[in-house]
Protein backbone atom coordinates (compact mmCIF):
# COMPACT_ATOMS: atom_id res chain seq x y z
CA UNK A 1 0.00 0.00 0.00
CA UNK A 2 1.27 3.55 -0.71
CA UNK A 3 -0.15 5.80 1.72
CA UNK A 4 -1.35 9.92 0.74
CA UNK A 5 1.79 11.52 1.96
CA UNK A 6 3.85 8.62 -0.15
CA UNK A 7 2.11 9.00 -3.57
CA UNK A 8 2.33 13.18 -3.00
CA UNK A 9 5.71 13.56 -2.35
CA UNK A 10 6.71 11.20 -5.30
CA UNK A 11 4.48 13.19 -7.56
CA UNK A 12 5.82 16.36 -6.39
CA UNK A 13 9.62 14.63 -7.25
CA UNK A 14 8.29 14.71 -11.47
CA UNK A 15 9.11 16.97 -13.75
CA UNK A 16 6.16 19.17 -14.66
CA UNK A 17 5.31 18.07 -17.88
CA UNK A 18 4.63 14.39 -16.33
CA UNK A 19 3.29 16.16 -12.84
CA UNK A 20 0.11 18.56 -14.32
CA UNK A 21 -0.48 16.06 -17.33
CA UNK A 22 1.17 18.71 -19.92
CA UNK A 23 4.36 19.39 -21.86
CA UNK A 24 6.90 22.34 -21.83
CA UNK A 25 6.21 24.70 -24.62
CA UNK A 26 8.90 25.71 -26.78
CA UNK A 27 9.83 28.65 -29.23
CA UNK A 28 11.98 27.83 -31.87
CA UNK A 29 14.16 30.32 -32.99
CA UNK A 30 16.08 29.31 -35.92
CA UNK A 31 17.95 31.03 -38.90
CA UNK A 32 16.83 29.02 -41.43
CA UNK A 33 14.82 25.71 -41.25
CA UNK A 34 15.66 23.54 -45.05
CA UNK A 35 16.68 19.67 -45.11
CA UNK A 36 19.70 18.90 -42.58
CA UNK A 37 19.82 22.29 -41.53
CA UNK A 38 20.78 22.26 -37.70
CA UNK A 39 17.42 23.64 -37.18
CA UNK A 40 15.97 20.12 -39.12
CA UNK A 41 17.95 17.63 -37.42
CA UNK A 42 17.28 19.61 -33.58
CA UNK A 43 13.88 21.08 -34.03
CA UNK A 44 12.93 17.61 -35.68
CA UNK A 45 13.71 15.35 -33.41
CA UNK A 46 11.79 18.03 -31.00
CA UNK A 47 8.30 17.38 -33.18
CA UNK A 48 8.72 13.68 -34.43
CA UNK A 49 10.80 12.29 -31.80
CA UNK A 50 14.29 10.64 -31.23
CA UNK A 51 16.42 8.05 -30.45
CA UNK A 52 18.72 8.92 -27.74
CA UNK A 53 21.10 5.24 -26.90
CA UNK A 54 19.58 3.52 -29.67
CA UNK A 55 15.80 3.38 -28.21
CA UNK A 56 12.67 5.72 -29.85
CA UNK A 57 11.40 8.13 -27.49
CA UNK A 58 8.75 11.00 -28.49
CA UNK A 59 9.55 14.13 -27.32
CA UNK A 60 8.99 15.29 -24.00
CA UNK A 61 8.56 18.91 -24.81
CA UNK A 62 6.37 20.67 -27.46
CA UNK A 63 6.96 22.96 -29.92
CA UNK A 64 4.61 25.84 -30.54
CA UNK A 65 6.16 28.85 -32.31
CA UNK A 66 8.82 29.40 -34.37
CA UNK A 67 10.69 32.68 -35.93
CA UNK A 68 12.95 31.61 -39.08
CA UNK A 69 15.54 34.78 -39.68
CA UNK A 70 16.05 33.36 -43.19
CA UNK A 71 13.37 31.98 -45.47
CA UNK A 72 14.93 29.99 -48.42
CA UNK A 73 13.35 28.79 -51.68
CA UNK A 74 13.85 25.21 -49.75
CA UNK A 75 11.98 26.17 -46.51
CA UNK A 76 10.73 23.61 -44.56
CA UNK A 77 9.19 25.31 -42.02
CA UNK A 78 5.49 26.43 -43.41
CA UNK A 79 4.81 22.48 -44.37
CA UNK A 80 5.98 21.95 -40.97
CA UNK A 81 3.91 24.41 -38.99
CA UNK A 82 0.87 23.16 -41.00
CA UNK A 83 1.20 19.73 -40.02
CA UNK A 84 2.41 19.85 -36.46
CA UNK A 85 0.33 23.25 -35.15
CA UNK A 86 2.83 25.33 -34.37
CA UNK A 87 2.92 29.19 -35.04
CA UNK A 88 5.36 31.24 -37.37
CA UNK A 89 5.53 34.29 -36.13
CA UNK A 90 7.16 37.53 -37.90
CA UNK A 91 9.39 38.26 -34.99
CA UNK A 92 11.42 36.80 -31.99
CA UNK A 93 9.02 38.73 -29.35
CA UNK A 94 5.69 37.28 -30.96
CA UNK A 95 7.17 33.84 -31.03
CA UNK A 96 8.03 33.94 -27.55
CA UNK A 97 5.26 35.77 -26.55
CA UNK A 98 2.72 34.32 -28.69
CA UNK A 99 1.65 37.57 -29.59
CA UNK A 100 -0.05 37.72 -25.81
CA UNK A 101 2.63 40.86 -24.87
CA UNK A 102 3.87 38.36 -22.43
CA UNK A 103 6.90 35.24 -21.66
CA UNK A 104 3.96 32.56 -22.57
CA UNK A 105 6.58 29.71 -23.73
CA UNK A 106 8.44 27.34 -20.74
CA UNK A 107 11.82 27.30 -22.75
CA UNK A 108 14.22 28.64 -26.13
CA UNK A 109 15.58 26.69 -28.48
CA UNK A 110 17.75 28.61 -30.41
CA UNK A 111 19.79 27.61 -33.63
CA UNK A 112 21.79 30.39 -35.39
CA UNK A 113 23.64 27.57 -37.95
CA UNK A 114 23.12 28.03 -41.37
CA UNK A 115 21.79 30.18 -43.62
CA UNK A 116 23.12 32.96 -46.14
CA UNK A 117 25.73 35.15 -44.03
CA UNK A 118 28.69 37.13 -44.83
CA UNK A 119 32.31 35.57 -44.42
CA UNK A 120 35.31 37.27 -42.74
CA UNK A 121 38.43 37.61 -44.11
CA UNK A 122 39.71 35.00 -42.49
CA UNK A 123 37.27 32.47 -43.12
CA UNK A 124 34.72 33.39 -39.97
CA UNK A 125 30.75 32.71 -40.73
CA UNK A 126 29.32 35.96 -39.55
CA UNK A 127 26.14 33.86 -37.70
CA UNK A 128 23.88 36.32 -36.36
CA UNK A 129 24.03 34.71 -33.13
CA UNK A 130 24.82 37.50 -30.27
CA UNK A 131 21.95 39.78 -32.28
CA UNK A 132 18.97 37.05 -32.19
CA UNK A 133 19.93 36.07 -28.88
CA UNK A 134 19.88 39.76 -27.96
CA UNK A 135 16.56 39.90 -29.38
CA UNK A 136 15.20 36.78 -27.19
CA UNK A 137 17.13 38.44 -23.56
CA UNK A 138 15.54 41.50 -24.57
CA UNK A 139 11.89 39.97 -24.03
CA UNK A 140 12.66 37.94 -21.37
CA UNK A 141 14.73 40.16 -19.16
CA UNK A 142 11.24 42.93 -18.50
CA UNK A 143 9.22 40.48 -17.45
CA UNK A 144 12.15 38.60 -14.86
CA UNK A 145 11.41 35.48 -16.92
CA UNK A 146 14.04 32.69 -16.29
CA UNK A 147 12.85 30.33 -18.67
CA UNK A 148 15.45 27.73 -20.08
CA UNK A 149 17.38 28.60 -23.11
CA UNK A 150 19.45 26.55 -25.70
CA UNK A 151 22.04 27.91 -28.12
CA UNK A 152 23.44 25.94 -30.87
CA UNK A 153 27.31 25.26 -31.07
CA UNK A 154 29.80 28.56 -30.60
CA UNK A 155 27.94 31.33 -29.22
CA UNK A 156 29.76 33.69 -32.24
CA UNK A 157 32.62 34.26 -34.04
CA UNK A 158 33.71 37.07 -32.02
CA UNK A 159 35.16 37.22 -28.46
CA UNK A 160 33.72 40.32 -27.12
CA UNK A 161 30.12 39.16 -28.33
CA UNK A 162 29.92 35.63 -27.03
CA UNK A 163 31.26 37.02 -23.74
CA UNK A 164 28.66 39.73 -23.36
CA UNK A 165 25.89 37.07 -24.50
CA UNK A 166 27.12 34.41 -21.84
CA UNK A 167 27.15 37.59 -18.88
CA UNK A 168 23.59 38.91 -20.14
CA UNK A 169 21.94 35.47 -19.93
CA UNK A 170 23.72 35.12 -16.18
CA UNK A 171 22.27 38.03 -15.82
CA UNK A 172 18.54 37.37 -16.56
CA UNK A 173 19.51 34.00 -14.49
CA UNK A 174 18.14 31.36 -17.20
CA UNK A 175 19.63 28.03 -17.79
CA UNK A 176 22.16 28.15 -19.74
CA UNK A 177 23.14 25.46 -22.57
CA UNK A 178 24.95 25.46 -25.46
CA UNK A 179 27.56 23.74 -27.67
CA UNK A 180 28.59 21.07 -29.89
CA UNK A 181 26.65 17.35 -30.49
CA UNK A 182 29.86 15.84 -30.40
CA UNK A 183 30.79 15.12 -26.90
CA UNK A 184 27.13 13.94 -26.04
CA UNK A 185 27.42 10.85 -28.91
CA UNK A 186 28.13 7.30 -28.05
CA UNK A 187 32.64 7.08 -27.93
CA UNK A 188 34.14 3.85 -29.70
CA UNK A 189 35.82 2.51 -27.83
CA UNK A 190 33.75 3.84 -24.72
CA UNK A 191 35.82 5.91 -22.27
CA UNK A 192 35.05 8.68 -19.92
CA UNK A 193 37.42 10.07 -18.31
CA UNK A 194 38.02 9.99 -14.23
CA UNK A 195 36.77 12.97 -12.29
CA UNK A 196 39.97 14.59 -11.28
CA UNK A 197 42.47 12.15 -13.65
CA UNK A 198 45.71 13.08 -14.37
CA UNK A 199 46.15 14.63 -18.11
CA UNK A 200 49.04 16.31 -19.22
CA UNK A 201 48.88 16.23 -22.75
CA UNK A 202 45.96 15.77 -25.09
CA UNK A 203 45.14 16.08 -28.70
CA UNK A 204 41.90 15.73 -31.08
CA UNK A 205 41.75 14.99 -34.67
CA UNK A 206 39.06 15.46 -37.41
CA UNK A 207 37.96 17.02 -40.96
CA UNK A 208 36.26 19.79 -42.51
CA UNK A 209 36.09 23.77 -41.98
CA UNK A 210 38.29 25.60 -39.79
CA UNK A 211 35.37 27.50 -38.79
CA UNK A 212 32.40 25.08 -38.47
CA UNK A 213 34.53 22.06 -37.83
CA UNK A 214 37.03 23.44 -36.09
CA UNK A 215 34.43 24.26 -33.52
CA UNK A 216 33.43 20.44 -33.26
CA UNK A 217 37.11 19.92 -32.36
CA UNK A 218 37.53 21.70 -30.14
CA UNK A 219 34.73 20.47 -27.93
CA UNK A 220 35.74 17.02 -28.30
CA UNK A 221 39.61 17.88 -26.84
CA UNK A 222 37.51 20.49 -24.07
CA UNK A 223 34.94 17.42 -22.85
CA UNK A 224 37.61 15.14 -21.91
CA UNK A 225 40.33 17.35 -20.53
CA UNK A 226 38.18 19.42 -18.29
CA UNK A 227 37.92 16.51 -16.27
CA UNK A 228 41.43 16.34 -15.14
CA UNK A 229 42.80 17.56 -11.48
CA UNK A 230 40.79 19.88 -9.99
CA UNK A 231 39.06 21.73 -12.70
CA UNK A 232 39.17 23.84 -15.65
CA UNK A 233 41.25 26.79 -15.23
CA UNK A 234 41.24 28.18 -18.63
CA UNK A 235 44.00 28.91 -21.47
CA UNK A 236 46.91 30.55 -21.59
CA UNK A 237 47.75 30.86 -25.55
CA UNK A 238 46.84 29.38 -29.05
CA UNK A 239 48.71 28.98 -32.26
CA UNK A 240 47.11 28.04 -35.39
CA UNK A 241 49.86 26.56 -37.83
CA UNK A 242 48.71 25.19 -41.76
CA UNK A 243 50.87 23.30 -44.30
CA UNK A 244 54.57 22.02 -43.49
CA UNK A 245 54.53 24.30 -40.34
CA UNK A 246 52.58 21.46 -38.80
CA UNK A 247 54.96 18.95 -39.19
CA UNK A 248 57.98 21.10 -38.37
CA UNK A 249 55.80 21.67 -35.14
CA UNK A 250 55.34 17.86 -34.59
CA UNK A 251 59.30 17.53 -35.22
CA UNK A 252 60.49 20.54 -32.71
CA UNK A 253 58.76 21.54 -29.96
CA UNK A 254 55.47 19.13 -30.48
CA UNK A 255 57.09 15.99 -30.12
CA UNK A 256 55.34 15.65 -27.43
CA UNK A 257 52.01 15.02 -29.59
CA UNK A 258 53.40 12.57 -32.10
CA UNK A 259 52.42 9.58 -30.52
CA UNK A 260 49.02 10.99 -29.69
CA UNK A 261 48.25 12.19 -32.53
CA UNK A 262 49.24 8.52 -34.29
CA UNK A 263 46.49 6.84 -31.56
CA UNK A 264 43.92 9.02 -32.72
CA UNK A 265 44.57 8.12 -36.14
CA UNK A 266 44.28 4.50 -35.17
CA UNK A 267 40.74 5.68 -34.14
CA UNK A 268 39.69 6.95 -37.09
CA UNK A 269 37.26 4.74 -39.50
CA UNK A 270 39.39 3.01 -41.98
CA UNK A 271 42.59 4.77 -41.26
CA UNK A 272 44.99 4.55 -43.95
CA UNK A 273 48.80 5.41 -44.79
CA UNK A 274 51.13 7.87 -43.06
CA UNK A 275 49.90 10.80 -41.18
CA UNK A 276 52.36 13.18 -43.36
CA UNK A 277 50.84 12.49 -46.37
CA UNK A 278 50.85 15.83 -47.87
CA UNK A 279 47.44 15.52 -49.54
CA UNK A 280 46.17 15.74 -46.33
CA UNK A 281 46.46 19.70 -46.20
CA UNK A 282 47.13 19.56 -42.49
CA UNK A 283 45.38 22.86 -40.05
CA UNK A 284 47.19 22.88 -36.26
CA UNK A 285 45.51 24.68 -33.48
CA UNK A 286 47.82 24.57 -30.22
CA UNK A 287 46.39 24.96 -26.95
CA UNK A 288 48.44 25.81 -24.15
CA UNK A 289 46.03 25.52 -20.86
CA UNK A 290 46.65 27.95 -17.74
CA UNK A 291 47.49 25.11 -15.22
CA UNK A 292 50.54 23.45 -17.85
CA UNK A 293 48.32 21.04 -19.60
CA UNK A 294 49.17 21.22 -23.91
CA UNK A 295 46.91 19.97 -26.38
CA UNK A 296 46.66 20.44 -30.04
CA UNK A 297 43.95 19.73 -32.70
CA UNK A 298 44.56 18.64 -36.32
CA UNK A 299 41.93 18.84 -39.01
CA UNK A 300 43.38 17.12 -41.90
CA UNK A 301 41.13 16.74 -45.33
CA UNK A 302 41.81 13.14 -46.36
CA UNK A 303 41.79 10.01 -44.03
CA UNK A 304 39.71 11.65 -41.25
CA UNK A 305 36.24 11.23 -40.63
CA UNK A 306 34.47 12.89 -37.54
CA UNK A 307 36.48 13.52 -34.50
CA UNK A 308 39.00 10.94 -32.14
CA UNK A 309 40.78 11.79 -29.09
CA UNK A 310 43.87 10.71 -27.45
CA UNK A 311 45.92 12.02 -24.12
CA UNK A 312 48.34 10.94 -21.67
CA UNK A 313 45.55 9.87 -18.40
CA UNK A 314 47.42 8.63 -15.20
CA UNK A 315 50.20 8.17 -17.14
CA UNK A 316 48.44 6.07 -19.91
CA UNK A 317 47.61 7.31 -23.47
CA UNK A 318 44.53 6.45 -23.67
CA UNK A 319 42.34 6.88 -26.88
CA UNK A 320 38.82 6.82 -28.65
CA UNK A 321 36.22 8.05 -31.62
CA UNK A 322 33.42 10.03 -31.34
CA UNK A 323 30.55 8.00 -32.87
CA UNK A 324 30.03 4.20 -34.01
CA UNK A 325 32.15 2.81 -36.20
CA UNK A 326 29.72 2.38 -39.03
CA UNK A 327 27.21 4.94 -40.51
CA UNK A 328 24.07 3.05 -39.52
CA UNK A 329 21.95 5.84 -39.86
CA UNK A 330 22.16 9.66 -40.07
CA UNK A 331 23.48 11.82 -37.78
CA UNK A 332 22.84 10.22 -34.31
CA UNK A 333 24.68 12.19 -32.62
CA UNK A 334 21.81 14.74 -32.91
CA UNK A 335 19.47 12.17 -30.33
CA UNK A 336 22.03 12.84 -27.27
CA UNK A 337 22.07 16.40 -28.08
CA UNK A 338 18.33 16.55 -28.25
CA UNK A 339 18.46 14.25 -25.12
CA UNK A 340 20.39 17.08 -23.19
CA UNK A 341 18.10 19.63 -24.41
CA UNK A 342 15.19 18.63 -23.03
CA UNK A 343 16.93 17.25 -19.90
CA UNK A 344 17.46 20.78 -19.26
CA UNK A 345 13.65 22.23 -20.22
CA UNK A 346 12.50 19.33 -18.02
CA UNK A 347 14.66 19.72 -14.77
CA UNK A 348 15.75 23.36 -15.21
CA UNK A 349 19.32 22.31 -14.65
CA UNK A 350 21.73 22.10 -17.27
CA UNK A 351 23.43 18.40 -18.39
CA UNK A 352 27.01 20.13 -18.64
CA UNK A 353 28.39 23.69 -18.15
CA UNK A 354 27.65 26.26 -20.85
CA UNK A 355 31.32 27.81 -19.65
CA UNK A 356 32.72 24.67 -21.64
CA UNK A 357 31.08 26.70 -24.26
CA UNK A 358 32.16 30.02 -23.73
CA UNK A 359 35.86 28.68 -22.81
CA UNK A 360 35.59 26.66 -26.41
CA UNK A 361 34.24 30.01 -28.31
CA UNK A 362 36.90 32.17 -27.25
CA UNK A 363 39.88 29.29 -28.10
CA UNK A 364 38.23 29.08 -31.82
CA UNK A 365 38.20 33.23 -31.73
CA UNK A 366 41.39 33.38 -30.97
CA UNK A 367 43.07 30.91 -32.95
CA UNK A 368 41.39 32.96 -35.99
CA UNK A 369 43.61 36.07 -34.43
CA UNK A 370 46.83 33.62 -34.57
CA UNK A 371 45.93 32.60 -38.35
CA UNK A 372 45.39 36.34 -39.61
CA UNK A 373 48.52 37.40 -37.58
CA UNK A 374 50.46 34.53 -38.66
CA UNK A 375 51.85 34.32 -34.66
CA UNK A 376 50.95 33.37 -30.85
CA UNK A 377 48.44 34.73 -29.38
CA UNK A 378 48.22 34.98 -25.40
CA UNK A 379 44.72 34.67 -24.16
CA UNK A 380 44.37 36.19 -20.93
CA UNK A 381 41.04 36.55 -20.69
CA UNK A 382 40.30 33.09 -21.58
CA UNK A 383 41.05 32.72 -17.91
CA UNK A 384 37.37 30.76 -17.58
CA UNK A 385 36.86 28.31 -14.19
CA UNK A 386 34.51 26.02 -14.11
CA UNK A 387 34.15 21.95 -12.88
CA UNK A 388 33.15 19.16 -15.03
CA UNK A 389 30.12 17.55 -13.86
CA UNK A 390 30.66 13.95 -11.48
CA UNK A 391 29.18 12.30 -14.64
CA UNK A 392 29.45 12.65 -17.68
CA UNK A 393 26.34 12.22 -19.91
CA UNK A 394 26.50 10.95 -23.16
CA UNK A 395 24.99 7.89 -25.35
CA UNK A 396 25.96 4.66 -24.81
CA UNK A 397 24.33 2.59 -27.69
Amino acid sequence: MVTRREFGAALAALPLWAADGRKKKVAAIVTEYRHYSHADVIVGRLLAGYSPNAKHMKARTQVVSMYTDQTPQNDMSRDLAARNGFTLYKTIEEAITLGTGKVAVDAVVFVGEHGNYPVTELGQKQYPRFELMTKILDVLEPHKSRIPVFSDKHLSYDWSKAKAMYDRVKKVGSPFMAGSSIPVTVRTPHLEIPLGAKVDAAVCMGNGDEDAYGFHLLESLQCMVERRGSGETGVQWVERLGGDAVWSWMDGEGAWAKPLFEAAAQRQRNWQGDLRDPVRRPVLFVVQYRDGLKAAGLIIQRGASGWSWAGNVNGKVESTFFGLPDRSRPLPHFDGLVWCIEEMIVTGKPVYPVERTLLTTGTLAHLFQSKGKKARVETPELGISYKAPAKAWFQTA
